[in-house]
């Protein structure tokens, strides 16, 4: 399946737009109960108005509240910005630290961004539990435990750790664009032939392409076909 994966998803990438970790950090914490393309709608402007965790320390809040409303919650999400912009001035000289460890110590920071910061800001290996991911991991079989925690140490027992990051990718992908929480789209999934779940949602090709979503689907059910057939990497 993680075969499958790479070939079904090759270009998986964090779908939050940033170019330094401070902006990653930031728009990770925009994301809780947000979906990525709304935060990258409201990070151009906030990024280029606040540069360096100093800027965030020292950040009105009024100003900083009407900049990132659209991303909901922004009161609580202002405040953790503006205590992860002091924590960061305050412990680590300003500059967002590249140890897991650290990381979660830092105001609006668990587990889940901290491993998201760590595998694409700094590239070191990490497993990304989100909601996407404890779904499929679990439909497929992988863990039947449901605290993200738990479910980062069974999942990183079976895959090497070099592979954490890009598939935690994959399986976010999968789950936004195919593997859907309520109505997966099993008829036209290039795992259905390995997948215990198949029949979650329509099993009908014609009825499930049409659940598929993002700029992939023609590749995602072209693969899915062509695994049909009896062709592609289905392990």
């Amino acid at each position: 399946m993680t075969r499958a994966l790479a070939e079904g998803f090759p270009g998986a990438h964090c779908e939050l737009d940033f170019s330094t970790p401070l902006e990653l950090v930031v728009a990770t914490v925009l994301s809780a109960q947000c979906t990525d393309k709304r935060v990258n709608e409201v990070t151009p402007a906030l990024f280029a108005k606040y540069r360096t965790a100093k800027d965030y320390a020292g950040a009105d809040r009024t100003e900083l509240e009407e900049l990132i409303r659209p991303t909901g919650f922004y009161r609580n999400k202002a405040t953790s910005l503006l205590g992860l912009g002091a924590a960061l001035v305050e412990r680590f000289d300003g500059e967002v630290p590249g140890r897991l460890e650290d990381l979660v110590t830092l105001p609006g920071i668990g587990r889940k961004t901290a491993n998201v910061v760590l595998g694409d800001a700094f590239g070191v290996p990490g497993i990304t539990v989100d909601t996407h991911f404890g779904r499929l991991v679990r439909r497929w079989g992988w863990t039947a435990e449901e605290d993200p925690v738990k479910v980062e140490h069974a999942i990183g027992e079976l895959i090497p750790r070099k592979e954490w990051t890009l598939l935690s990718h994959r399986v976010i992908f999968h789950g936004r664009r195919v593997c859907h929480a309520r109505k997966p789209a099993c008829g036209a999934c290039f795992l259905a032939k390995e997948c215990p779940s198949f029949g979650t949602g329509p099993v009908d090709p014609q009825e499930a392409a049409k659940l598929v979503k993002g700029e992939e689907t023609d590749h995602l059910l072209a693969f899915a076909e062509q695994v049909r057939a009896g062709g592609g990497a289905t392990r």
